[in-house]
């Protein structure tokens, strides 16, 4: 029997996506320049040509010879996750037009090393959410949430869930993806994105947000109590080689 074409389409939204964050740390402007050519060039069209996208590529908001490059892959399955490699090696396209940038010798490296974390998006927003181009936003802040266990991480997932999401929405926070780390440092963790026109903008975002009724009263409810010990804030923007 064949299977129904619409209904597996139907039945993958209901699935949450993973997301493979990679943050490559560097030493020059012409590591960075070159991780964003690899990307533009060879790495995101061969992404694309395997049906994933968009994919974002970021770095730190503040230029300097050390900014560290971050780029968002989705996933719509653990499967699709775990066949990038094999695919990228068959990929003759791929192989010519990133030749250069994976066969960089020890005296002269693309970059000096990249870590990457799988992550599992929210139930409570299973996919990664792209700007609208009339609000294309010029400023994205990444933000990981550490807690002190993981019952106490998904405890805040649900308060994220509970409430938290709507409210950063209707404050214009314009969330892109939220997710729990499966593998990665600083376990356990929650990652997630937000996104704004300009950093006045952005801030005036989160103090609607921080004022608003509904945020107060999660705040204060007992069932969430101290279920963070930590938190990173990175403010990024886009490199040419982005797609959000």
């Amino acid at each position: 029997m064949i299977g129904n074409p619409s209904r597996t389409a139907a039945a993958d939204l209901e699935k949450p996506q993973y997301y493979e964050l990679r943050v490559y740390t560097t030493k020059s402007e012409a590591q960075q320049k070159r991780i964003n050519d690899y990307w533009q060039n060879a790495a995101v069209p061969a992404y694309n040509r395997m049906g994933i996208q968009p994919v974002g590529v970021f770095t730190e908001l503040s230029d300097s010879a050390t900014n560290k490059i971050y780029v968002l892959i989705p996933c719509d399955s653990l499967e699709i996750f775990a066949n990038i490699s094999s695919k990228l090696g068959a990929d003759e396209a791929y192989q010519q037009s990133a030749a250069e940038f994976l066969s960089a010798p020890k005296s002269n490296p693309a970059y000096e090393r990249f870590e990457s974390s799988l992550l599992l998006a929210f139930n409570g927003m299973k996919h990664l959410v792209v700007p609208p181009p009339d609000k294309r936003p010029n400023v994205f802040e990444l933000r990981t949430y550490l807690s002190p266990s993981e019952n106490k991480s998904l405890n805040k997932m649900q308060m994220f869930e509970g409430g938290e999401i709507p409210v950063m929405k209707d404050v214009g926070l314009a969330p892109i993806f939220y997710s729990r780390t499966l593998i990665g440092p600083r376990l356990p963790s929650l990652v997630y994105m937000t996104c704004g026109e300009n950093l006045d903008a952005h801030k005036k975002h989160w103090q609607g947000f921080n004022n608003a009724p509904a945020w107060k009263q999660l705040t204060s409810d007992p069932q969430y109590k101290d279920n963070m010990n930590g938190s990173i804030s990175i403010l990024l923007k886009r490199t040419p080689a982005s797609q959000l």
